[in-house]
This record gives structure tokens, sequence and C-alpha cells, in this order.
């Protein structure tokens, strides 16, 4: 089904919205909450409250792309559980190590997560994200943003552990001098 036929069940509030997004896009959300949770009923639990986050906010905002509106809803509602998780000592996944590699591209009296909320630090990692080839960008979405595993995107891109790890070494260090550069360091 297309994406504007499952949003106009949305906006006619029929519950078939719920199951189209799912069998379309099921997987995909599913395995956005799993990179960040690494658990399985947490997984399902963030599934849940996607579909109902996405169900509260389809009307009265309508999506122009509904997979990228679906997974941001995902991801946010992964990273609320990890918080929760996380004060509780109960947490694994890849999100810790992600944070952990970029946490030197900002500053060190900043936690990530606030710094990465200002807009002109979101407005500048775009621009960097922008300048960056197709492949080294891909790579670095499936890191810092799906927080997929090394090994996973060493895979699905058909390079070499090694190498993965010293492209997103550079990465870093080019992001952390654009950084430096406009004065968000």
């Amino acid at each position: 089904m297309e994406d504007k036929a499952i949003i106009s069940l949305y906006i006619d509030r029929s519950e078939q919205a719920i199951s189209e997004t799912d069998r379309k896009y099921g997987n995909y959300l599913r395995k956005i909450a799993e990179n960040i949770l690494g658990d399985k009923s947490d997984t399902e639990e963030c599934l849940n409250d996607t579909y109902l986050k996405v169900w509260n906010a389809i009307p009265p905002h309508v999506p122009i792309i509904f997979r990228a509106f679906a997974a941001k809803i995902a991801r946010n509602t992964a990273l609320n559980i990890y918080e929760k998780k996380k004060a509780s000592r109960r947490f694994s996944g890849q999100l810790d190590l992600s944070l952990d590699e970029l946490a030197d591209c900002f500053e060190d009296d900043e936690d990530i997560e606030s710094c990465a909320e200002r807009k002109e630090t979101i407005s500048a990692l775009n621009e960097f994200l922008e300048g960056l080839d197709k492949k080294k960008r891909i790579c670095f979405m499936q890191r810092y943003f799906y927080m997929e595993s090394i090994k996973n995107i060493a895979e699905m891109n058909n390079i070499s552990e090694s190498a993965l790890k010293t492209m997103l070494c550079r990465i870093r260090a080019d992001l952390k001098e654009f950084i430096k550069e406009r004065g968000l360091y």
C-alpha cells in the first residue's frame, strides 16, 4: 500500500492504518528500536508505543515522508525507553558505544544529547553530512542514527570492519574540526 493511502487511513481513524504500517515498515522500525535497546521485549514495547504515537500524531500532522516520520518516532521512543532502562541499570545495545565514539566531537563539559539539541549544532551537522560522499554519509547515519553495529554496517556496505572503523574515525575527526571551525566546540 502506498504511503498516502496509509496516511489516509490514519486520517479516517481506521485501525487498518496500524496493520498497514506494520506490514510495510514494521521490520524497519523494529530494527531501529532493537539497535538502540538490544532487547526483544523492549523492542516490541517500543514498536507498540510507536504505533500509538503515530496514531495520535496523524491528524493533525500529515507527514510528507511517512517512512522518515515513523522512523523518527520509533527512534525517539526507543531513546526514551533506553533512558528509563539505563536509570534502572537494565540496558544494552549500541547506543552507548555510538555516543562514546561521538563524544570527542563535542565539548567535554556538555553532554551529547543537550549539545545535539541546539539548532546551530544540528544545522552544522546537516551541512557536514551534505558534504560527505554518499557511502560515508550512509555509514555515518547507520552508525550514529540507526545505531547499527560495526559488523552489520561493514556487511551491508561490503567493506571490512577495520576499513569501516578507520572511515568512521576520520569522519569523526573531520566533524570535530568542522564544529571547531564554526565555533561550536
